[in-house]
């Protein structure tokens, strides 16, 4: 019977004692300061993941625009040697190309030109039509302007072909414009 007392004298103890978390201010102050340090270290995890994230689509986009336009520098060395042939071309007299003798070595001229125009095509390399359209600094260089019946400011003349690879500026083009008469 005694031990019966002991243990209700215990249990009565027991539960008049406060817990300390309920009521230890030392304690709501620390559990405070844990759930800011969690919070900041969760925001400071997704800022990361985000960060890498961006790193991650930025490097496969300069890796897609470097597969895209690596060819860049020498399509525009090749742009001079199709000027050239079509120059060349040009300077052929039409009696020559009637010429027995000649017809061979304007017929190669001609084919190699064709063979230029496809695998400018097949890399995306275009050639631009200018003519007609109104003066865009983006895509034209304007050389000269010319009096001329035209609204001032449209391109009136190709002085060179202006090419685009993709869908960007290869090579502008270089214009006469009107103006005013």
């Amino acid at each position: 019977m005694i031990e019966d007392e002991k243990t209700e004298a215990t249990e009565t103890i027991d539960m008049a004692e406060p817990t300390p978390a309920a009521s230890d201010p030392i304690a709501e102050d620390r559990l405070a300061r844990l759930e800011a340090e969690l919070a900041e270290a969760k925001s400071g995890l997704l800022y990361a993941h985000a960060e890498a994230q961006n790193v991650r689509r930025r490097a496969e986009k300069e890796a897609a625009d470097a597969r895209s336009y690596a060819a860049t520098a020498f399509a525009r060395d090749l742009l001079s040697v199709a000027d050239n042939l079509a120059r060349g071309l040009d300077a052929i007299p039409a009696e020559l190309r009637d010429d027995e003798k000649m017809k061979g070595l304007v017929a190669g001229l001609e084919a190699t030109g064709r063979e230029l125009e496809s695998v400018f095509q097949r890399h995306g390399i275009t050639r631009m039509t200018v003519l007609g359209e109104t003066l865009d600094p983006n895509r034209h260089q304007a050389m000269f302007e010319i009096p001329s019946d035209e609204k001032p400011g449209t391109v009136v003349q190709e002085m060179q072909a202006g090419y685009m690879i993709k869908d960007r500026l290869l090579r502008p083009a270089l214009v006469g414009v009107a103006k005013a008469g």
